[in-house]
């Protein structure tokens, strides 16, 4: 019988209009999983916007939004399309189980349902989602510091402009360079090179505190920090923290012009996407901020003009 790891309950999100059912449902599932419940489908969206669910379990009769319609917006979502969507219906026509495999059902439970024949659909579906998310952090993961790559930042950086053109909401963006990091290469070696990035990325990635920012390494020993609705004396005051953080690891650098320890440079930049601006402004901005800090003398951060 499939089990998944004790250290990652699945998240289960029962949508039905009828309290009865959540309550069976619940009593069924909550011993493994964590279970959270919607009464309507409008109520179902709003919760997978801030709570993304690895599994819903979701009825296809319910007044307003019915669950075709539910499972087609969830499947129309980039956020949200790869969570698994099992049926609960006590419909027996080949009609309506061809229209819930067109909305893009993963699965199908009867009712009246059998609790062991649900736990088992419940867990063989949240396993193979279990796993491919696994493989798709490995995707988006820098091979050397296990921080964000490159292309996993890209893509939530036009995602989150796009989100932040529609809300007014500001946008922030650290490009932080690690000085004189090739003198510390020549010096120390290129393992001990290694060693040091994966600790700065580390120290980066600690002090971010909220769940949705996010640091990647853009590039060799070069950092890049997202902050959502952050404006620019808290992005500063972000940037300061991370540099000083940074300086705390005491990571010797006998070669360096600017400290006997390993420092970084940060260029800070905000701005207000347009809903039809272009993400590459922010970084061009943050770039400029980040040569203005390196050619004042480095280990510095300097706001964008």
């Amino acid at each position: 019988m499939p089990k998944l790891s004790p250290e990652r309950r699945g998240r289960v999100l029962v949508v039905d209009d009828q309290p009865i059912n959540i309550r069976m449902l619940h009593a069924v599932l909550a011993e493994e999983f964590e279970v959270f419940a919607a009464t309507s489908g409008e109520q179902a969206l709003e919760f997978c916007r801030g709570n993304k669910p690895d599994l819903i379990l979701l009825d296809v009769v319910m007044p307003g939004m019915d669950g075709l319609e539910v499972c087609r917006r969830l499947k129309q979502d980039q956020d949200t399309r790869a969570i698994p969507v099992i049926f609960v219906t006590a419909g027996t026509l080949a009609e309506e189980e061809n229209a819930c495999w067109s909305a893009g059902a993963a699965d199908f439970v009867s009712k009246p349902v059998n609790p062991l024949t649900l736990r088992n659909r419940v867990l063989a579906h949240l396993q193979f989602k279990l796993h491919m998310d696994a493989l798709q952090a490995m995707a988006f993961a820098d091979g050397l510091t296990g921080v964000a790559n490159r292309r996993l930042f890209d893509d939530t950086l036009n995602a989150e402009f796009r989100r932040c053109g529609r809300s007014g909401e500001p946008l922030a963006m650290l490009m932080i360079d690690v000085d004189c990091f090739k003198r510390y290469n020549d010096r120390y070696g290129h393992q001990a090179g290694d060693d040091c990035l994966k600790r700065v990325a580390l120290a980066l990635k600690e002090h971010l505190k909220r769940p949705y920012d996010l640091v990647a390494r853009y590039g060799g020993e070069e950092f890049a920090c997202m902050l959502p609705d952050t404006d620019e004396a808290g992005a500063l005051a972000i940037a300061e923290e991370l540099r000083l953080a940074i300086a705390a690891l005491a990571i010797a650098h006998a070669d360096s012009p600017v400290a006997d320890h390993v420092t970084i440079s940060v260029g800070v930049a905000v701005l207000r996407p347009a809903p039809d601006g272009d993400s590459a402004a922010l970084l061009g901005l943050a770039d400029q901020a980040l040569y203005r800090a390196k050619h004042e003398g480095r280990d510095r951060c300097r706001l964008a003009a």
